[in-house]
């Protein structure tokens, strides 16, 4: 069994999305495997590349160039399960991505099960979009993607509290919010496999937000570092534009986000 950290490298540098997701997955399962044993398997180091691999298609074009569809049209779904399945693989690079760009980093054995299981479920999550788009006969690449999934990785590629407090605890804690109404539209279209893979999702994406408070508490704890103004603080500098609400603050507390770490930085600002 290969480094943690070189597992992470390979999965990065895997373009293909069904390909990178079984890789991702089966390094998982090995790392699983090893932990159920009671081994602590070796983290090891990487340098992984800047951005991952991708495959030639989608195109990756500027988000007001991504054209917007009805959600009430089949065209419409197909392009809202095509953004989903983009941010999930993204989201599978993102959870590899903190493990190696921050292998230097001594952690608990527990952040490298945290962040192993969530890739896993966002290569899941990947396949269960996938499937979704081939069964209404499209396919993922099909359509253009949002160019700038990958800014916050590059912005925080130094600052291991910056990403935690940007990617799991901002952008994935608004999928929390988002999700419920595409799962009210696909129930409304009657998709049973769209909602069931939504829902598969939505359930999951919490302990991913959670795992992000989980260590960024635990990061700055570690520094003496009072955890709401360091959140607002990265937040500020890293994240590009204020917090949208609606919220949905019965999910975000039980991933570990009380209401005064966003509310701040919302558009109204209102704590």
């Amino acid at each position: 069994m290969i480094a943690l950290a070189q597992m992470a490298d390979q999965v990065l540098r895997t373009a293909d999305g069904r390909e990178k997701t079984a890789l991702s997955r089966q390094f998982v399962a090995q790392w699983q495997a090893a932990r159920a044993k009671g081994a602590r398997p070796e983290i090891g180091q990487a340098n992984p590349p800047d951005r991952p691999a991708r495959p030639d298609a989608p195109a990756l074009k500027s988000p007001r160039d991504v054209p917007r569809r009805k959600p009430g049209t089949p065209e419409g779904r197909i392009a809202l399960l095509h953004a989903v399945a983009h941010i999930e693989l993204n989201a599978v690079d993102l959870h590899w991505d903190i493990i190696a760009r921050f292998s230097h980093i001594e952690m608990p054995i527990g952040f490298y099960d945290d962040w192993t299981r969530a890739a896993d479920e966002e290569s899941k999550h990947f396949n269960l979009m996938c499937d979704c788009l081939e069964a209404m006969g499209s396919h993922y690449g099909a359509l253009d993607a949002h160019a700038g999934m990958w800014r916050a990785a590059e912005d925080t590629a130094d600052d291991i509290m910056g990403r935690l407090a940007v990617v799991p605890m901002v952008l994935e804690a608004r999928g929390l919010d988002v999700t419920p109404g595409m799962i009210k539209v696909f129930k409304t279209a009657k998709d049973s496999n769209a909602v069931a893979a939504l829902e598969t999702i939505y359930a999951e994406e919490v302990s991913h937000v959670a795992y992000g408070s989980k260590w960024f508490h635990f990061l700055c704890g570690r520094e003496n570092i009072d955890p709401k103004d360091e959140f607002h603080r990265l937040v500020r500098q890293y994240f590009h534009g204020a917090l949208k609400p609606p919220f949905n603050e019965e999910k975000r507390a039980e991933a570990g986000i009380p209401p005064d770490f966003y509310w701040p930085l919302s558009e109204t600002g209102a704590v």
